[in-house]
């Protein structure tokens, strides 16, 4: 099974380099600097997401509503901003109402045992639904003065480099150590591998489950803040967007088994540079949003069927309904 993974592994960082080559050579304008540095900060917030769902993927679960959670907390800074309350005091909102919502998601799948695919969408659903009767007047809630200086998470340089690239690689060495050199790392890779086991052996498999989905709704809030900052703004109804998909994409593309216990943070890298050079290269190619998203979803479909082969499932997943 090793070998496996490291295969699956070196075979999609050798589509990523193909292809990376293909573009440098054929297509004017995609191999400079400045261009490098844009692909890297479009799928940035991307690669953030992809850190907060490998880490309930990996838990053998599945967060549906992480763009919910992507989009409203973070309007809600802006909101609240907007309305005359103090940039602290609007953070703490969103802090405490990611909390919530991650803990709510963690308890009805921990402890209620709804099936984590049914739990998030419904949560997201209704987090998505939560914000547009009752927390913003907009659809596209606007940057106004309260926020200033804040907008230098999504668009300062540090050395150089955009603020969303470091902060993307801080939050990957963050999730790295979590999940290699914790004990709640180790815990997540036994809960995945085998959940009955692990709750034989002593592992708090329900407080380490409502965990993982409170980890992944704080990380999407900030990602959803770093995003505001980028462009200044938040659109709101980005929830009914296909970002999902792409963040799955990620996940699943980079080397992440669907059935758990297995992958890491260099899997989510790799997956995220390769959708990034695939979505620059057919942006540079002019291809429309019809024809990206044609793309995204047959890589999709391909990522998931070799995922099926290359960790299938077993007598124990089977019984444990998947995801």
């Amino acid at each position: 099974m090793a070998l496996k993974r490291l295969s699956q592994q070196g075979i999609v960082f050798g589509i990523f380099a193909v292809l990376f080559l293909a573009f440098a050579i054929f297509l004017p304008g995609f191999a400079t600097t400045q261009n490098m540095f844009t692909l890297l900060q479009n799928v940035a917030v991307l690669g953030i997401l992809g850190l907060a769902m490998a880490l309930v993927v990996i838990g053998r679960g599945i967060d549906i509503s992480l763009i919910a959670a992507l989009a409203v907390p973070p309007g809600l800074v802006l909101q609240m901003v907007q309305d005359g309350s103090s940039l602290p005091t609007a953070l703490a909102a969103a802090l405490a109402l990611s909390l919530v919502f991650g803990a709510v998601n963690g308890w009805l799948i921990a402890y209620a045992e709804v099936p984590s695919l049914f739990t998030t969408l419904a949560t997201g659903l209704f987090l998505a639904g939560l914000g547009q009767a009752a927390l913003f007047k907009l659809d596209v809630v606007q940057w106004s003065a309260g926020m200033d200086g804040f907008e230098r998470l999504g668009q300062g340089r540090l050395l150089g480099i955009p603020m969303p690239i470091i902060v993307f690689a801080i939050v990957c060495l963050v999730v790295a150590f979590l999940l290699r050199q914790t004990r709640f790392g180790a815990y997540i890779y036994a809960l995945g591998d085998n959940p009955y086991g692990a709750r034989v052996t002593g592992i708090p498999t329900r407080p380490l489950i409502v965990l993982q989905y409170v980890l992944a709704a704080l990380i999407g809030c900030f990602a959803g803040l770093v995003m505001a900052a980028s462009v200044n703004s938040m659109p709101t109804r980005i929830f009914n967007s296909t970002m999902i998909y792409d963040v799955i994409l990620v996940v699943v593309l980079g080397g992440i088994g669907l059935s758990g216990g297995r992958g890491g943070v260099l899997n989510v890298v790799i997956g995220t540079l390769l959708i990034g050079t695939m979505l620059n290269g057919m942006t540079i190619m002019d291809v429309s949003y019809s024809g990206q998203n044609l793309v995204k979803g047959v890589v999709l479909l391909v990522a998931v069927i070799t995922d099926s082969f290359l960790n299938p499932r077993n007598e124990e997943t089977a019984q444990q309904g998947d995801i």
